[in-house]
């Protein structure tokens, strides 16, 4: 939903030319690391706001279906946008293997879930305070449907 989209936006900032992330990954956009046609970003890339525009969705879409085909139980729309939020920003394989999932897939209710977005607040072993405010974000949202930002 647009929640998810909002939060995305507000964490990842807008840059329209290719950058290395926090991880060494290059990264366009909306914290993109590859195009609508599976194509890597490279360093050096540069697109239009009108791209950067235009590229979200294409891949947040990507992230949501890969989502939706994890979770085996029904979730509400705020807790599905915080988790493809997450899946966004530590990559569907990370996702896909984490204690947060399979707390969600026994009973996506439990208060627990909520405190598992805050494992996910590191890059190359280092805590970052950007990630600590994104996964604070994404768990209020989980509990709460309601997007918090964290400054």
């Amino acid at each position: 939903s647009q929640k998810c989209y909002d939060l995305i936006k507000h964490y990842e900032g807008c840059e329209l030319e290719a950058y290395p992330c926090p991880a060494g990954i290059p990264t366009i956009g909306y914290g993109s690391t590859f195009y609508a046609d599976g194509k890597p970003v490279k360093l050096g890339d540069k697109i239009t706001k009108q791209q950067a525009d235009e590229l979200l969705p294409a891949i947040v879409q990507k992230f949501a279906i890969s989502v939706a085909n994890a979770i085996k139980t029904n979730v509400p729309q705020h807790q599905f946008d915080a988790m493809v939020s997450l899946a966004y920003n530590i990559g569907i394989g990370n996702f896909t293997k984490s204690t947060l999932l399979g707390l969600v897939n026994k009973k996506a209710s439990d208060i627990q879930v909520a405190n598992e977005f805050m494992k996910w607040n590191k890059s190359n072993g280092k805590i970052l305070e950007g990630l600590n405010k994104r996964r604070k974000s994404e768990a209020e949202l989980y509990k709460t449907g309601n997007v918090v930002y964290f400054n």
